[in-house]
């Protein structure tokens, strides 16, 4: 199995796991002389299931993901590394936003109100981190597809 196959069975089995929780809270309790529409303990069986192989799952993704390098780099710090830009990112667009928001006068004895920060340059540094993120993430999913799961 690629990398890549494991990754999206882990996806699979986390969204399977979302539905299961309430499908289960639904028919956990019922009204004396009634029957609930899904046996529970068929789907708490499931649960069960759905969770062992995600454990399985993951300890072998992390596995593979510490053993893998790729230009010197395991697949686990490229993850970080690419984590790390999407924070710049997502902190870089919101000040970009915040100094970009600057209030208009409507009379001459209004308080103007300036932007401290050079919304241009953020924007490129940006732009910048984005393009090397795309390059990145671009690099794991070769990784992801080319290398067996351990």
């Amino acid at each position: 199995m690629k990398l890549a196959e494991a990754l999206q069975e882990r996806a699979d089995i986390n969204s399977r796991l979302a539905e299961l929780y309430p499908r289960l809270s639904n028919n956990a309790i019922v009204q004396e002389g009634e029957k609930p529409a899904e046996d529970p303990q068929s789907l708490i069986d499931e649960i069960e299931s759905c969770t062992a192989r995600l454990a399985e799952l993951i300890a072998r993704i992390n596995l593979t993901n510490c053993s893998i390098r790729v230009d010197g780099k395991t697949l686990t710090e490229m993850i970080a590394e690419k984590d790390a830009l999407n924070a710049k990112i997502n902190l870089y667009r919101n000040l970009i936003g915040a100094a970009s928001n600057v209030a208009h006068r409507a009379t001459r004895t209004e308080i103007k109100i300036k932007s401290t920060v050079d919304v241009g340059k953020l924007q490129k540094q940006a732009d910048a981190y984005a393009k090397e993120l795309r390059i990145l993430d671009n690099r794991l999913q070769e990784a992801n597809w080319l290398n067996e799961l351990l």
